[in-house]
């Protein structure tokens, strides 16, 4: 693998409905259908299956196969495709960067040296560092969080900006980026806790709980 492998895959959203397409599929707490992206972004079912495609054979979204209706049996009609984006991660850098590398040494000296309390009040600092009078939801989705709300008094974050590390490092990793959470939810009405599960952050967000 060459550093501009990933160049093909990010190509494919230089098309400004193919990005719009992908952007919804993102945001959507299920995988989503043709029919939707199409009412969505305005355009025909057949030009919302090309770009959903086109994405597909990127690597960028995976598709399933699924009956919209919830019936079964004779009569219940085809199954539709469904899309939702890939776990895969795609990044390019002009010229060669090792970010990554870099960042896992450090994991992995930090957890070696028990240095994970240091690391915590560094990542709490730089979050209320990072903070800005927003709207919760719109705070975390400029750092890469994807919220999506379960109810009025809870947040899930469907996307890990920190997945690959978190990964190999979880105690570390995890314990860092809540801490980073709790800063950046620093003197407002929401707070951080661990709750990890299958296929979304390690970290949910709540309401405070009134004395």
């Amino acid at each position: 693998m060459t550093p501009l492998d990933d160049l093909d895959a990010l190509a494919s959203l230089a098309d400004r409905v193919r990005r719009q397409a992908y952007q919804l599929v993102a945001d959507a707490s299920a995988p989503v259908g043709r029919d939707e992206v199409a009412e969505a972004l305005g355009i025909g079912r057949t030009l919302a299956a090309f770009h959903l495609d086109k994405l597909a054979a990127a690597g960028l979204l995976e598709t399933s196969y699924a009956r919209r209706s919830g019936k079964t049996g004779p009569g219940a009609g085809r199954p539709a495709k469904l899309y939702r984006v890939a776990a895969a991660e795609h990044a390019v850098s002009v010229p060669p960067r090792a970010y990554r590398t870099a960042a896992e040494l450090l994991a992995e000296a930090l957890e070696r040296a028990g240095a994970e309390e240091i690391l915590y009040e560094v990542a709490q600092r730089h979050g209320r560092d990072a903070s800005a009078p927003a709207e919760v939801t719109e705070l975390l989705a400029e750092h890469g969080y994807a919220p999506v709300a379960g109810d009025r008094d809870r947040i899930e974050l469907r996307n890990c900006p920190f997945h690959r590390l978190a990964e190999q490092f979880p105690p570390v990793i995890c314990g860092m980026n809540l801490a980073l959470i709790t800063g950046l939810l620093a003197g407002g009405e929401w707070e951080a806790r661990m709750d990890a599960a299958p296929g979304r952050c390690c970290v949910t967000v709540s309401k405070k709980q009134s004395d």
